[in-house]
């Protein structure tokens, strides 16, 4: 079996030891917080609460994302040979034919989105499509269709799930600290342990919400060498995607349309230049080194 298949295993099996870790962190932290303002029933407030946003995002986040970076749908008509390396690598995935759209960048990169199979959508920029063989193209696209066909907007959706109960639950446990601290000022004792709760209910805003993050973009990551692996046997050439890999990674085209928030979605990072300099950029990296991804699928046999 080849090494980055290999890899890309052992991180499916570390992908849900995160996600059960990070479920127990959730509900560890609701228990904790349920028992500290004596009473259960704020932990599933906050957990209906965050479910139904979370829901919401669920329906209408790929066409959120979508208008984010301006992408515009294509048909066959538009690009009929871009049309038919989506067709045959679904056909080939056994998933329906995913919908198109260009975005109108220079700098070559893409990203797939929506809810499941039904409803997928891959997004290239223009830039990919004029700057790399038709090869490294096919490469990037199978990635992109491997995150589909591996469910990993599913996965990312619980995620979003999960980080959200998280930021309730711990803003919640501080303004109701914060007002106890006003209830109580009149006595010395009681003031001095609603500061120290205050104190520690601030410290928990602040931590608790980052190790979510931490989480997420952990998992993130591993889901990038799965799809690469995918991605590979799906076209049967790992030499594409390595290829396409180098020339995104070299490319120091800006995005006008990149932001936090829609990063961890791409192939590779959109930020080039001096927005990678930057350390918050460094520490939220969504996207595991482009030198080990290479590496891998040079090493990977098919």
């Amino acid at each position: 079996m080849s090494t980055l298949y290999t890899q890309a295993e052992s991180n499916v099996r570390k992908t849900w030891f995160y996600l059960t870790g990070f479920f127990i962190f959730v509900i560890l932290l609701g228990w904790f917080i349920s028992r500290l303002v004596g009473s259960y029933i704020v932990f599933w407030i906050a957990v209906i609460y965050s479910i139904l946003a979370s829901f919401f995002s669920y329906w209408y986040s790929d066409k959120i994302v979508l208008a984010m970076n301006r992408a515009k749908r294509i048909k066959k008509e538009d690009n009929p040979e871009i049309y038919r390396l989506v067709e045959n690598l679904c056909i080939t995935a056994g998933i329906p034919v995913s919908k198109i759209y260009i975005i109108p960048e220079d700098q070559p990169n893409a990203f797939a989105t929506g809810r499941d199979n039904q409803h997928a959508a891959i997004a290239i920029t223009q830039g990919l499509i004029d700057k790399l063989e038709r090869v490294e193209l096919e490469g990037v696209l199978a990635h992109e269709i491997s995150h589909i066909k591996n469910k990993d907007i599913l996965l990312s959706t619980v995620i979003v799930v999960l980080v959200g109960i998280v930021s309730v639950l711990v803003d919640f446990l501080f303004r109701i600290n914060f007002y106890r601290g006003f209830e109580t000022r009149d006595d010395e004792n009681n003031e001095q342990g609603g500061l120290i709760l205050l104190l520690f209910s601030l410290i928990l805003l602040i931590l608790a919400p980052l190790v979510a993050t931490l989480i997420k973009l952990a998992i993130s990551r591993k889901r990038e060498f799965l799809a690469d692996a995918s991605g590979a046997l799906l076209t049967r050439y790992p030499e594409g995607l390595a290829r396409a890999l180098e020339k995104i990674s070299q490319d120091q085209t800006p995005m006008k349309v990149a932001n936090n928030s829609t990063a961890h979605l791409y192939i590779a990072s959109p930020f080039k230049g001096k927005q990678t300099k930057s350390w918050l950029t460094k520490l939220f990296s969504t996207h595991p080194p482009i030198e080990e991804r290479i590496k891998a699928l040079r090493e990977m046999e098919v």
